[in-house]
């Protein structure tokens, strides 16, 4: 072969991938990881189309028309609304008050012991049974953390506060750990090295840098609660969840798409509250 027939072989694409035997392999595989899930969860989505679906689907559309939109009625859900946004931010500044200490304890990179290169065994241990609470708080979901303080406190929006504070305390101090470890941590292990505080190092050399990663990720959090504190209605804890339950159990499908549509402008202001907040502290 000619030297211009090299070239003009190396300049022309290949015809055939050359990974795609290894491409088709990857799917086959998660194919057949995910067949068995499918089995198991009774996945069966041709029953949408069935006749009996489509007039149940039908029936129910048809009774939420048109939507209820009296004045008690309204006034009665602005009240709620409102109910759902301050359990939700109670919640999440519960949260925050208990993540930031927790996140103090359990991150290695404020621990004087850990410059040495290895941390002592009563900092090590003290560290991981806080990274264990962490991990009992974010594993329970806070419907059921909701469904235990219903039964303590009793219904109310006080156990939705509970429960978001506990479920998303271990959530964010997991997390700030994590951010806080994952930038450049000369200048705290400097501080600390020179006799400042884990305080001061955290304040001074660790915030600077992380401060808007952990600003955007508490905004989102926040966002997160105002849904779940709607879903934490369905067992008593009161908000628009708890109106949308009795709504449907009382089959007022007025009621249903008047509480839906202002479920979701209340997630659209959400999203945009905390798009604004993103902005305004980058």
């Amino acid at each position: 072969m000619s030297l211009s027939d090299q070239a003009q072989s190396l300049s022309q694409p290949a015809l055939k991938d050359p990974a795609w035997l290894g491409r088709v392999g990857v799917a086959l595989f998660m194919v057949v990881l995910l067949w068995p899930a499918l089995v198991l969860t009774e996945f069966r989505p041709w029953q949408l189309w069935d006749a009996r679906s489509w007039a149940v689907t039908a029936n129910f559309l048809a009774s939420t028309w048109p939507p209820r939109l009296d004045a008690p009625f309204l006034w009665e859900l602005a009240r709620e609304t409102w109910r759902t946004v301050a359990m939700a931010t109670a919640g999440i500044t519960l949260g925050w008050l208990l993540a930031v200490p927790l996140t103090l304890v359990s991150t290695r990179v404020l621990s004087v012991s850990a410059l040495s290169g290895r941390m002592a065994g009563g900092a090590w241990l003290l560290r991981q049974g806080v990274r264990g609470l962490l991990v009992v708080l974010r594993s329970v979901p806070e419907l059921v953390w909701a469904l235990v303080f219903v039964r303590v406190v009793g219904l109310g929006p006080t156990a939705g506060v509970l429960a978001i504070a506990l479920t998303y305390g271990g959530m964010l101090g997991k997390v700030y750990g994590e951010i806080l470890e994952s930038g450049d941590t000369q200048p705290a292990e400097s501080l600390l090295r020179n006799g400042s505080s884990r305080l001061q190092a955290l304040l001074y050399a660790l915030l600077p840098q992380n401060a808007a990663e952990l600003v955007s990720y508490t905004v989102y959090r926040w966002e997160c609660a105002v849904r779940s504190s709607v879903v934490l209605g369905f067992v008593g804890a009161g908000g628009l969840g708890q109106q949308l339950d009795s709504a449907m159990k009382m089959f007022a499908g007025g009621d249903v798409l008047t509480i839906l549509l202002v479920f979701v402008a209340l997630v659209a202001l959400a999203d945009r509250a905390s798009a604004w907040l993103r902005e305004t502290l980058a």
